[in-house]
């Protein structure tokens, strides 16, 4: 994780810290008992949610997995109110200044809807490894509009290029690599079971 200054905290990762340790609260849990559910350092835990640092792409999902949520859910819930149109200048942008990943909520998680839209971009030589699912049996379309993908579901490697889709639900590890020489950009369609 990068060092902020404290003076100079990126204010979403300000509001995402404040949502971190109000989900602790709400389960009770001390720094103690969520980095043993974790598999996170309470350092690092205690990092986040005072916006001390801005977290990874991997510290986020492993705290989605013990919260029973999705990266997105986690991330709309430190927007405002979501709007039935979501113009291209108001879709929430995150980035993972450690592995050259950016994140844009195309169309971010809904009342009464189980779909997502999420638009990726990982620099080439970009690897991101999550261990395990946010939500088990996660449906996710993997859309490759430019570059080159290789995505790791378990022990199976999917090669993907220009215009090629993955479907597949997520009940374990995976791995997003960016094996270059460009850069990738992707759609990924999340459904909730």
């Amino acid at each position: 994780m990068k060092q902020e200054d404290p003076g100079t905290a990126d204010p979403v990762d300000v509001r995402l810290g404040a949502r971190l340790a109000e989900l602790r609260a709400g389960h009770g849990w001390s720094l103690g008992e969520l980095a043993e559910r974790s598999g996170v350092s309470r350092s690092t835990l205690s990092r986040a949610e005072r916006a001390e640092t801005s977290p990874t792409a991997s510290l986020l999902n492993r705290l989605c997995a013990v919260y029973g949520r999705t990266m997105s859910q986690l991330l709309s819930e430190i927007e405002t109110e979501p709007a039935p149109v979501v113009r291209a200048a108001d879709q929430a942008v995150w980035q993972d200044r450690a592995s050259g990943f950016v994140r844009r909520s195309v169309s971010p998680p809904h009342g009464g809807l189980r779909g997502e839209l999420v638009e990726g971009r990982l620099a080439a030589g970009a690897d991101i490894a999550y261990d395990r699912p946010p939500v088990p049996g996660l449906e996710q379309h993997i859309w490759v509009l430019e570059g080159t993908l290789r995505v790791t579901d378990g022990n199976t490697v999917h090669h993907l290029g220009d215009g090629d889709c993955l479907r597949l639900r997520v009940w374990g590890p995976t791995r997003f690599h960016c094996p270059g020489p460009g850069d990738v950009r992707y759609v990924l369609a999340v459904v909730r079971p």
